[in-house]
């Protein structure tokens, strides 16, 4: 039995290199997929009900014409830029997360991004598992809740255990379903109030009561989605054209989120509810089974598609198998999933100033200092640290922060505090790796040229 564990908790590095998600090294041209699976994995992935959260947050504040839908398009159109940005270097290299943060921060620098957004997606796991508690028990304090939730802990822990092909097969069905629900609860919410010209009136007053600024109203979109953005790497790196990468962030951030975000507006607005569960079994047990399977679905897929990403990243950096760490996380999230769902708005504000600026560095490291040019044979010998982008990270994060409190800042009073500590990174690690440049000359490059078109 201990020879099982160990044999189970030690890493074989060839066993990884051949498994379908390889989270080690750059996949081979044999490992990547074909469209349609990982374009209907980007839908249900995307199709996160903090796409509902957060329009049913945005409702409450805001007229749904044409502040609403603005706010929601420019909040998307950034994360989806920078999931652009990050999925192209995904696809280029065939690299997750994991490795990318290596190239930048270096061997060892590269445990303090990962670890931090292992930290969230885990967090955006538990979110989840709470999610699909509170789909089926309607409240976050009875028995039915806690036996769900675990439940879905669980499914979700086997389901991703399996891998990038499970992932697939749990989203393809979900996809119809989803969006044939989706239009429904559209259609229940103008119908009930009377027409979309009294609908609009009913948004109108209520965000008068209690306004909130295009500024936070952008700054909750990106952060309900920015972690997703930043780790678009490790679905691209299975395209294996570079449309493909650049559609997958498309899908996720402007199709399915724009979508959520605004049937999760207009049950806010009608109903009093983001959650269309919640309004759709008011309609009867048909109609209400059929929202509540539907939401499961989306949920599926989403916890499954939340825990690999942790998953992979963390198995890649400490170099233990992806069945070992894809199980840590998944009972971590599952703990997390019975507590953390009723914080989400304080924890996506948090993520909106905190996240971004980590893939500062990587954006500019590749596209400016080497030229779109990593060359995978160096992994081993890169450097442990790579301060420059741990700095360029902390002023980032830290103006980001100061900038969202208030604190006056070069620039601040322009931008939202997001985008404001993702261009400051950025800015700062281009002066740092200029200055390195001339100060220490370059003794030979680390990186060739990508094979890939």
């Amino acid at each position: 039995m201990l020879n099982k564990i160990k044999q189970w908790w030690t890493l074989d590095a060839a066993e990884e290199a051949e498994s379908a998600d390889n989270p080690l090294s750059p996949l081979t041209e044999s490992q990547r997929r074909n469209a349609l699976p990982l374009l209907a994995l980007a839908f249900g992935w995307g199709f996160l009900v903090t796409g509902l959260l957060t329009g049913g947050a945005l409702g409450k504040g805001l007229p749904f014409m044409p502040d609403l839908l603005t706010a929601s398009f420019l909040g998307n159109g950034m994360n989806f830029i920078i999931g652009a940005l990050v999925g192209y270097i995904g696809y280029k290299t065939a690299c997750n997360s994991g490795l990318l943060y290596r190239f930048t921060y270096g061997n060892i620098g590269a445990y303090i991004p990962v670890l931090f957004v292992a930290l969230l997606t885990i967090g955006w796991q538990g979110i989840t598992v709470g999610a699909f508690g509170y789909a089926w028990a309607q409240s976050f304090d009875s028995t039915t809740f806690y036996i769900v939730a675990i439940g879905a802990g669980v499914l979700f822990t086997a389901t991703t255990y399996l891998g990038v092909d499970a992932l697939e097969k749990v989203s393809m069905p979900s996809v119809l379903m989803l969006v044939a629900v989706g239009i429904y609860a559209t259609w229940l919410n103008i119908d009930t109030v009377g027409g979309w010209d009294a609908f609009f009136d009913m948004s109108a007053k209520q965000a008068a009561a209690s306004p909130i600024s295009m500024r936070e109203a952008i700054n909750m979109v990106v952060g309900s989605w920015i972690v997703g953005a930043i780790v678009m790497a490790d679905y691209t790196r299975f395209a294996k054209k570079a449309w493909v990468a650049i559609a997958i962030p498309f899908v996720v951030l402007i199709i399915s989120q724009w979508f959520l975000q605004i049937i999760g507006s207009m049950g806010g607005i009608v109903s009093g509810t983001y959650e269309f569960t919640t309004y759709m079994l008011e309609q009867g047990a048909v109609i209400g089974f059929l929202g509540v399977i539907a939401m499961s679905l989306a949920l599926w897929t989403t916890g499954d598609t939340n825990l690999y990403l942790p998953a992979v990243q963390t198995a890649s950096v400490f170099r233990k198998p992806k069945r070992v760490t894809t199980l840590i996380c998944g009972i971590a999230g599952t703990i997390l999933g019975l507590g953390v769902y009723e914080y989400f708005l304080d924890w996506i504000n948090l993520l909106a100033a905190l996240v971004p600026p980590i893939i500062g560095p990587v954006i500019v490291d590749y596209y400016i200092v080497n030229k779109k040019r990593y060359n995978p044979d160096t992994l081993a010998h890169l450097p442990g640290w790579n301060a420059l982008a741990i700095v360029a990270y902390l002023v980032g994060a830290i103006s980001a922060y100061a900038a969202g409190a208030g604190v006056e800042l070069p620039g601040a009073a322009a931008l939202f505090p997001s985008l404001y500590g993702l261009l400051v990174s950025m800015l700062v690690y281009f002066i740092f790796a200029l200055i390195a440049k001339w100060v220490f000359p370059a003794k030979g490059s680390q990186t060739a040229p990508q094979t890939n078109s």
